[in-house]
């Protein structure tokens, strides 16, 4: 499978980049933000908890998010492979990411990092609360502290996939063509090698 981690603070064009790459590569499409808005929608107790610590820009606790994805990663093991958008946002949810990928024999191929100012984010997001209707994209405090938030707990990810040769930072700023074609030579570059199945006799290696 190809498994692509996409990465950056709120307003840096994850949504925007995901389609792309889900319609180039044929990725399932993991974001947990779109589920738990799923479930905010549904009016579920686990939405009305989780509308109350978005709206106040906190993370939601990691048993809940891992056990949705590990949800959808049971229900599509005959995809192509997965783009996870917005997660993992910790640490420990990286390490637990490595543990579900490997019950499904794959892993992460790549991490990749949208890299964007404050205050352009900050710009961003005003802009896209005038249509989204989502609260935290309408308050400049709210979005600054989810960028905090982003820059305290989330970017530590970068040094975990750094550490595995998997992360690749590049500028989120530019045209959106221009900065997909960018992700797509990193992505071809860390495509999955398939295993070869039957080998050579010993006769053939040798000749």
């Amino acid at each position: 499978m190809l498994n692509i981690v996409l990465f950056g603070p709120p307003g840096a064009g994850k949504g925007t980049q995901s389609q792309k790459l889900i319609a180039r590569y044929n990725l399932v499409h993991l974001s947990t933000g779109d589920l738990l808005r799923s479930q905010i929608a549904q009016g579920t107790e686990l939405g009305l908890h989780a509308k109350k610590l978005m709206d106040e820009g906190l993370l939601v606790p990691d048993e809940v998010v891992i056990g949705m994805i590990e949800t959808q990663l049971a229900g599509n093991t005959d995809a192509a492979g997965f783009i996870f958008d917005g997660f993992p946002r910790t640490v420990p949810q990286a390490a637990s990411l490595d543990e579900l990928t490997q019950r499904y024999d794959t892993g992460v191929s790549c991490m990749i990092a949208l890299e964007v100012a404050e205050e352009e984010l900050v710009k961003r997001l005003l802009e896209r609360g005038k249509t989204s209707g989502r609260p935290d994209d309408q308050d400049e405090a709210k979005i600054r502290k989810r960028v905090s938030v982003y820059n305290n707990e989330t970017a530590q990810v970068a040094s975990y996939y750094a550490g595995q040769g998997k992360f690749h930072g590049l500028n989120g700023i530019g045209a959106i063509d221009d900065i997909f074609s960018q992700i797509c030579r990193i992505i071809d570059a860390n495509q999955p090698v398939a295993p070869v199945s039957g080998g050579l006799a010993a006769d053939e290696v040798k000749a």
